[in-house]
């Protein structure tokens, strides 16, 4: 059995490394085909795109980074292993995500409103874009799936942030169809919309950076939601188990560790209090996925009298 698990574990640890290194090639693609084409065109919104890619590329490479580390086993300095990392990582792609948007909205706001800069709506402008709007859903749907087979906060930070990538692409495209429209209908106005469409990437990527930042901090600080506490106390209240106290749950990573104590019969004999502890010990991981659990038995006389 032991064997088995260790197996199982060395076959995730490849999986999501294999995710991690294909989502940092992807990256490198989109990167260099966005910042080409708008540094030719001239577009604040491709340009902007090519940063969001460039920090993607980054974060991609922090999270096969994270992905790495956290899957080393638990020595005696890190005796809950090493899985925070990828909440750190997730938390570094946050800052990374919101001081981009900082310069993409500033830079927006000085083309509307201080310079006129020439934009150039071609044929390859909608190319790139939608080449990136399949990429990224590809690379998203891997990502998010093995996050959630996983349990890794770091991929689905990553898979998070080519899902962000598909909304502002398409909203970089409906800029340059504006664009485009403007030069047709000898509307000046409307070459505006790319600057407006570099805001609306700016917002996506804002709003999402913020929910993973507040998640990444929630597991760092050891946050627990209460019903997956209701969860495990449901699960460990098996016969012979008169009460469930005192129950503890931190998430490291992808592993969940937990530590709950329950009351059983006075005069119980040790061989059928350490059966009953295997009992609720085998009913939390039924309910709770990749979990440690600890058990401990208390007589309920001596837990009433404290």
């Amino acid at each position: 059995m032991a064997e088995l698990h260790l197996a199982n574990n060395l076959a995730a640890d490849k999986e999501k490394k294999t995710v991690a290194f294909s989502s940092v090639i992807a990256a490198v693609f989109l990167t260099g085909m966005k910042l080409v084409i708008g540094l030719l065109t001239g577009s604040l919104g491709i340009i902007s795109e090519a940063l969001h890619s460039g920090l993607d590329l980054v974060a991609a490479g922090v999270t096969f980074f994270a992905v790495n580390f956290s899957c080393r086993p638990a020595d005696e300095e890190h005796p809950y292993g090493h899985g925070k990392i990828e909440n750190i990582s997730a938390l570094f792609e946050t800052v990374l995500l919101l001081v981009t948007c900082v310069w993409i909205i500033y830079e927006a706001v000085n083309r509307l409103f201080f310079k006129s800069v020439q934009v150039e709506s071609s044929i390859w402008s909608f190319v790139i874009m939608s080449v990136s709007i399949i990429v990224d859903i590809s690379r998203s749907r891997m990502l998010l799936k093995a996050a959630k087979k996983y349990n890794s906060q770091a991929l689905e930070a990553d898979g998070l942030h080519f899902s962000t990538d598909i909304w502002s692409s398409a909203v970089v495209i409906g800029g340059l169809f504006l664009v485009y429209l403007s030069d047709r209908l000898q509307l000046a106005w409307l070459a505006q919309a790319d600057a407006i469409a570099a805001i609306g990437v700016a917002g996506i990527v804002t709003y999402v950076s913020i929910q993973l930042g507040r998640r990444a901090i929630a597991q760092l600080i050891d946050e627990v939601s209460p019903s997956l506490v209701l969860k495990i106390a449901r699960a460990a209240a098996v016969p012979d188990a008169l009460s469930v106290v005192d129950v503890r749950a931190r998430h490291s990573g992808p592993e969940t560790f937990v530590d709950l104590t329950i009351e059983v019969a006075q005069g119980i004999s040790i061989d059928r209090a350490h059966d009953v502890a295997e009992q609720v010990e085998a009913a939390v991981k039924s309910v709770v996925a990749n979990s440690s659990v600890i058990v401990h038995v208390e007589p309920a006389a001596m837990v009433a009298s404290d």
